[in-house]
């Protein structure tokens, strides 16, 4: 499957989860250690986001890595080294991006893992690592979460964009302290 394939895929992949799995956490730690291994010094911190980051969570089984660089403008010196080892992107859907960079790496005809570049610090930074880190520390939150996502995923199954947009009103409620 060449590059153009597998994006077209991933856009129509349908939304399914799965049940925590204890494996999720190693997966990160195996593709952070390779992408520091690859690229020495170009992060400034290499961190595990998204559902398979907190324990007892199911997920759609993508493992979701931020990764701090000091500015965009070395994000997109990135892209085509990180495409040489493993990744993929559109160029076309990182151009709509502010603030961030979205690469994906799969296996197996299915995305493996979501690489997020973001400006270390950044506001944004600090929201994505706020969320993971209330979802780890608040069981009753982290459960909210969960019965949500159930219900995106039959509501929006086939609609990837939909079904993400679902979850930022919660995030975005949950980081003001709602309910």
């Amino acid at each position: 499957m060449d590059e153009t394939e597998s994006l077209n895929r991933a856009i129509h992949e349908e939304v399914a989860l799965f049940a925590y799995d204890t494996t999720w956490p190693a997966l990160f730690e195996k593709e952070r250690d390779r992408l520091l291994g690859l690229f020495p010094d170009k992060f400034l911190a290499i961190e595990h986001i998204g559902s398979t980051a907190v324990p007892g969570l199911s997920a759609k089984p993508i493992i979701d890595i931020l990764a701090g660089v000091d500015s965009i403008s070395r994000a997109d010196d990135l892209l085509e080294p990180l495409c040489r080892a493993k990744y993929a992107t559109s160029m076309e859907y990182n151009a709509s991006l502010v603030g961030r960079r979205w690469l994906m790496r799969w296996a197996e005809g299915r995305r493996t893992h979501h690489l997020h570049l973001m400006v270390y610090g950044s506001e944004e930074w600090h929201r994505r690592l706020d969320f993971r880190n209330k979802l780890r520390a608040d069981t009753e939150l982290s459960q909210r979460y969960e019965k949500k996502k159930r219900l995106w995923a039959v509501e929006f199954s086939s609609d990837r964009e939909a079904y993400t947009a679902a979850k930022g009103d919660f995030i975005c409620e949950a980081l003001r302290g709602g309910p």
